[in-house]
């Protein structure tokens, strides 16, 4: 017979109840931020977490349960739904079902982040090389690429008349395998400035 969960209280002593069937190194902890209903988060001595909801309190038999992970955006949150029928039912569907979905999202969730990483240490290598090239350079990071701008006065100095800026602009790609150039100036200038973007290549 389904569990009579109606007030928070008592779907806290129900969440301490499946926590231990799930494992004597369990623990419960608030969920404040779930706010369509009740709401506990279970533990595990791994540091697994399980998010267990009740999101219709017409339907108090009905739980929804979410893995946790640490970075959400990153992938997305594997789920099941359970009746509760008692605690060891929806410890027995979390360790059957949830767990393995879980593992599979954390360990894509770890490539990814992973992957982002090195995209990330490979974007600002060459993000380095293209501003040693181009002192006073300003560098912009945006999302998965790197924006460096450069410009100059090029009148002589002292000397009268519109502005004459020499300016470069670099688009480092996401994981630092490409970029993009756009330079605008007096020609003998703007090649000169390209050839200093080169530079680093040749070497």
């Amino acid at each position: 017979m389904p569990q009579e969960l109606t007030t928070q209280l008592q779907f806290d002593a129900f969440a301490d109840d499946v926590a231990r069937e799930l494992g004597t190194h369990c623990r419960t902890a608030p969920l404040p931020e779930y706010e369509r209903g009740l709401a506990r988060l279970i533990v595990d001595g791994e540091g697994r977490g399980v998010r267990l909801c009740q999101p219709d309190d017409e339907r108090p038999d009905r739980l929804k349960i979410y893995a946790a992970l640490p970075d959400e955006a990153q992938v997305q949150t594997p789920s099941i739904g359970v009746t509760a029928i008692s605690a060891r039912h929806v410890a027995r569907e979390i360790s059957r079902r949830l767990y393995p979905l879980h593992a599979e999202a954390a360990e894509l969730a770890a490539q990814l982040t992973a992957r982002q990483q090195a995209e990330t240490s490979a974007r600002a290598a060459v993000a380095e090389a293209v501003a040693g090239a181009l002192p006073g350079a300003r560098i912009e990071e945006q999302y998965r690429r790197t924006r460096i701008i450069w410009q100059h006065d090029a009148r002589p100095p002292g000397q009268q008349g519109p502005v004459q800026v020499d300016s470069v602009c670099v688009i480092v790609g996401a994981s630092g395998e490409s970029v993009t150039v756009e330079a605008s100036g007096r020609p003998d200038r703007v090649i000169s400035m390209l050839a200093a973007i080169a530079q680093p290549a040749q070497e």
